[in-house]
């Protein structure tokens, strides 16, 4: 349930749950504040924690709001310009006026009225979404055979994701899932989620021991990781 709250002169709008918990927990990500509390507890009592904490939920709030966002490829918009490798593309019509993408400062016809007659918005938006997905699958594939030979073990399988909130996984079957969104990132920030995961093929945990092997090949990881909480994932319209 969507309530509001004024919080040092701005209003805040937050996503209210109410479960058995015994406790209010409070958690910022891309939907926003949103509040957990027991089935009974009163509104002021909510409204007085988050008060409270106001410090907190704006700085939490403002620094989410700063990140770079990355492409969604919705319906309501087509244009671009779409993140690829760290550069901007565009969709264009190609000599056989077929739908193609382009860097963004070419001069060739972007979306018009040509796109209109030619193709429904659902269908450039599959495209565009086709294109990623094929970029990234190649990509991937490139970079992770790249560190299996630096850890010096064999190239896993691997398979694109539309998690929410994750980069990477690796789970016990030694199956790595990348996140298509990925592909809009630079090339040396894409290198660090692979390294990182390949890493949990022989260390399954963030210890000294994984971040140490995290390290031999890749030696900059921190700075990546550091650089990797600018950008905010948005959701997909589209499954795969």
């Amino acid at each position: 349930m969507l309530h509001q709250i004024h919080l040092s002169g701005k209003n805040i709008d937050y996503q209210l749950k109410r479960s058995r918990r015994r406790s209010i927990g409070l958690k910022i990500n891309h939907r926003g504040l949103q509040v957990s509390v027991p089935f009974n507890l009163p509104i002021t009592d909510i409204d007085s924690v988050l008060r409270n904490k106001a410090d907190w939920i704006l700085k939490k709030l403002a620094t989410w709001h700063d990140k770079i966002p990355l492409n969604s490829v919705g319906t309501e918009h087509v244009n671009g310009p779409y993140l690829l490798l760290g550069g901007f593309w565009k969709p264009a019509l190609s000599a056989c006026r077929q739908i193609q993408m382009t860097p963004a400062h070419d001069n060739a016809a972007t979306i018009s009225s040509d796109f209109d007659t030619l193709f429904r918005l659902e269908q450039i938006r599959k495209w565009i979404m086709a294109w990623y997905q094929q970029q990234a699958v190649t990509c991937f594939s490139e970079r992770i055979a790249l560190y299996a030979e630096k850890l010096n073990v064999p190239k896993p399988s691997f398979k694109l994701s539309q998690a929410r909130t994750r980069w990477g996984s690796c789970n016990s079957r030694s199956i790595i899932r990348l996140n298509w969104q990925l592909i809009q990132l630079p090339l040396y920030l894409i290198d660090y989620v692979v390294a990182h995961e390949l890493c949990h093929l022989i260390e399954m945990n963030h210890s000294k021991a994984f971040w140490k092997l995290v390290a031999s090949i890749y030696p900059d990881y921190q700075q990546a990781r550091s650089e990797l909480k600018k950008y905010k994932f948005v959701h997909p319209v589209t499954t795969m």
